[in-house]
């Protein structure tokens, strides 16, 4: 691993990741492997901005629940609705009762069906009633959840892409990233999301407690999912790794916001 790996990776994880316009000049699977280790940073950096806009939405006058649903739209828009389409798209694809190639080719059209919807729909709600919990309780309890699911969704993609898990195609983004992240790097990203729990203190030492849980809760949501997606469809795709930012990130707010009353 080198410099240019990593700065390579850097610019290809904001490329993937985000909206923000940026010059990839190379796509290798050296970079995509540190684009995956860079992933929870940017996944941090994000649940940051985010957090801030829904705080910033109640000081304004909004009501907790309208400026949460504010925050959650603009994250979507950040990432291009990238991670919901996954999503909605592995929804479908599981729910169509299909073999594998029948579900992948599901997961392939451009329409969303009616389990991709209800999905959706289930999905994005809970983020923002979460999120508008944490708001009411605490700006500071806001602020770490954002964070935490944030990095935890995109760890979620860090740990998926070690090479225990396969690609479900020979082609495609999940083809691409598969296999490119060893053990001890995913290791470092993982210790170093825990590590971001500890903005939890700014409510309280049970919060940031609350909040390291909420992770591990997530992560394992995200590894069930990853399991069923691999025996279902064979492995990875990028869809695939849409759906695991989304469910670990969900799974992060639901039980902090669970956790803010008592912590």
């Amino acid at each position: 691993m080198s410099r240019s790996d990593a700065a390579a990776g850097a610019r290809m994880a904001v490329g993937t990741f985000t909206v923000w316009p940026v010059r990839v000049e190379r796509v290798d699977r050296a970079a995509a492997g540190w684009a995956m280790c860079w992933a929870p940073a940017l996944g941090a950096l994000l649940g940051a901005v985010t957090g801030a806009v829904a705080v910033a939405g109640v000081w304004w006058g909004w009501s907790a629940p309208l400026a949460a649903l504010l925050s959650v739209g603009l994250g979507a828009l950040l990432t291009r609705g990238l991670h919901l389409d996954g999503l909605a798209d592995l929804a479908d694809g599981l729910g169509s009762g299909r073999p594998a190639e029948g579900a992948l080719e599901v997961m392939r059209r451009s329409d969303i069906g009616p389990f991709g919807v209800l999905t959706l729909l289930v999905a994005v709600g809970a983020q923002a009633l979460a999120l508008a919990q944490l708001l009411e309780a605490s700006y500071w309890a806001a602020l770490a959840g954002a964070v935490t699911a944030g990095a935890c969704g995109r760890l979620a993609v860090t740990l998926a892409c070690t090479p225990r898990v396969p690609s479900a195609r020979p082609e495609g983004l999940g083809a691409f990233v598969a296999g490119t992240v060893r053990p001890l790097p995913a290791a470092v990203c993982a210790a170093g999301v825990l590590a971001l729990c500890a903005l939890g203190l700014a409510r309280s030492p049970g919060f940031a407690a609350a909040c390291a849980l909420a992770a591990v809760a997530g992560l394992l949501a995200a590894g069930l999912l990853l399991r069923r997606a691999v025996r279902r469809l064979g492995g990875l795709t990028g869809d695939v790794l849409g759906a695991l930012v989304e469910t670990a990130g969900t799974t992060v707010l639901l039980v902090t916001a669970a956790a803010v009353t008592w912590a």
